[in-house]
C-alpha cells in the first residue's frame, strides 16, 4: 500500500501525489533527519519530520511553516550526495528512463518521477490558496 497526499474540496480531490510507499516516507525523512537534523528528527523541520505518515493531515494552520521548511530542505539538500540506498520502484523507475540522480535531492521523486518536494511544495500552495489542508490517505 502506497502514501497518497492530497487536497479535497468537498468531495472533489484538486490535486494528489503518490509518494510511494510509507517506507519511501520515511527513507525521505530519514534521509533528511541524517543529513539535516544533527540534533535529531524533527530538531529543525518539525512539521515535516514529526506528522505520522499513516493518517491525518497537514492543516492549513501549518502549511506555511511546512513551506518554508521544505524550500530549506530542498536548498541544503542540493549540496549532498545522491542517495546511496534507492531501491524499488525508485531504481527501477531511474533505470527505465535513463536518469542518474545528483544529488539528494533528485533522489526523492513521486511515482510519476517528479521531485517530491517539488510536488508537496505544489500542493502547499494549492492548500494555501483554497483554505484547505493535505490529506494523508
Amino acid at each position: 500500500m502506497g502514501l497518497y497526499l492530497t487536497v479535497f474540496d468537498e468531495d472533489e480531490e484538486i490535486d494528489g501525489i503518490g509518494v510511494g510507499r510509507y517506507s519511501d516516507f520515511e527513507h525521505f525523512r530519514d534521509s533528511i533527519t541524517g543529513a539535516l537534523e544533527r540534533g535529531g528528527k524533527g530538531s529543525r523541520f518539525p512539521v515535516l519530520m514529526l506528522h505520522s505518515n499513516c493518517d491525518g493531515e497537514w492543516p492549513v494552520t501549518a502549511l506555511a511553516d511546512l513551506k518554508r521548511e521544505l524550500i530549506e530542505i530542498r536548498d541544503a539538500l542540493r549540496r549532498f550526495p545522491p542517495d546511496p540506498a534507492i531501491d524499488g520502484w525508485r531504481l527501477q523507475f531511474l533505470s527505465t528512463n535513463g536518469i542518474t540522480p545528483e544529488t539528494l535531492m533528485d533522489s526523492f521523486f513521486d511515482v510519476d518521477g517528479t521531485l517530491l518536494i517539488d510536488r508537496i511544495l505544489e500542493l502547499i500552495d494549492i492548500g494555501i490558496d483554497r483554505g484547505l489542508p493535505i490529506l494523508f490517505q
